[in-house]
């Protein structure tokens, strides 16, 4: 990150691409450990796309989302869980906002799916973000099967959000991410998520802006410096060493060049001051 012409800060970033099981690129450690954190939404998705077949893209693309609460976002959470059918105070995310609402969190749209989830199993809902419910034992087994790793060795945390968060090295991520699209259910996520890139994040994320860059690929960051994406049988996964994401847009641009493809204006995010004035930027060094 240069202000003027002094460097004022370094983010070191690490990258791989997954190809059928290879790695075809990498920068950095590609066996480094890190929780997926939001990059695991798609993932998340998917057991409630095989278990109904009512829902719509938008329905899977906000469930799929770590949404801004913009009108049109909020509109798709509220839609998803009328389809459930569930009320906003089941949400288990947490009140965020002003009035505070659940509805307001980044994270509702994939609480309002596992509700959705819930109801076309029969599950109590109740706790539905707890180690030990079978909604999160859904989450683990689809973790595994797209990263092909056995489920008892799969470390996990807390989310956010509240609810379980599973660690892998990046290149099982990848590997995951390249997945995505065989496992049933996945590919109506996917093609989910490409119609609605803007229900995914918004309009200033590497995410929505790598989707919209690359049609026909899916991405989705996370928390602490992640971000996965997907398209042409390719996984890739990148994860700021320091957990500072601002640096992933510039990071992919690089990284996504060394597999011939271009993500255009990520390659450099400008610095503005309070004054809409430029005074610096965030390139990446190969």
């Amino acid at each position: 990150m240069r202000r003027g012409d002094i460097v004022e800060a370094v983010h070191r970033v690490h990258a791989v691409a997954v190809q059928d099981g290879a790695v075809v690129a990498e920068a950095g450690d590609s066996g480094l450990v890190a929780f997926m954190r939001s990059s695991s939404k798609p993932l998340q998705a998917i057991p409630l796309a095989r278990a109904r077949d009512d829902l719509d893209e938008r329905d899977l693309a906000i469930a799929s989302a770590s949404h801004l609460a913009d009108e049109a976002q909020l509109a798709a959470v509220r839609a998803l869980l009328a389809k459930a059918p569930a009320q906003e105070s089941e949400l288990e995310c947490g009140p965020v906002g002003n009035p505070p609402s659940p509805l307001k969190h980044n994270c509702s749209g994939k609480h309002a799916g596992m509700l959705a989830l819930c109801r076309a199993k029969g599950w109590r809902s109740e706790g539905y973000r707890l180690e030990g419910h079978r909604v999160q034992r859904e989450m683990l087994a689809v973790h595994a099967e797209a990263a092909e790793v056995p489920e008892d060795e799969l470390r996990t945390g807390i989310d956010g959000c509240g609810i379980l968060t599973f660690a892998l090295p990046l290149e099982r991520m990848a590997h995951a991410f390249s997945r995505l699209s065989q496992l049933a259910g996945g590919e109506s996520v996917a093609t989910a998520m490409r119609a609605h890139p803007e229900l995914i994040r918004g309009p200033l994320a590497a995410d929505t802006r790598l989707m919209k860059a690359l049609p026909g690929w899916i991405g989705k960051g996370g928390a602490e410096g992640l971000l996965c994406a997907a398209g042409n049988g390719i996984g890739v996964a990148l994860k700021a060493e320091d957990g500072n994401g601002r640096g992933l847009g510039p990071a992919a641009a690089v990284f996504f060049g060394q597999l011939e493809l271009d993500l255009g204006d990520l390659a450099v995010a400008t610095l503005e001051n309070s004054r809409g004035e430029p005074v610096g930027d965030i390139r990446a060094n190969a």
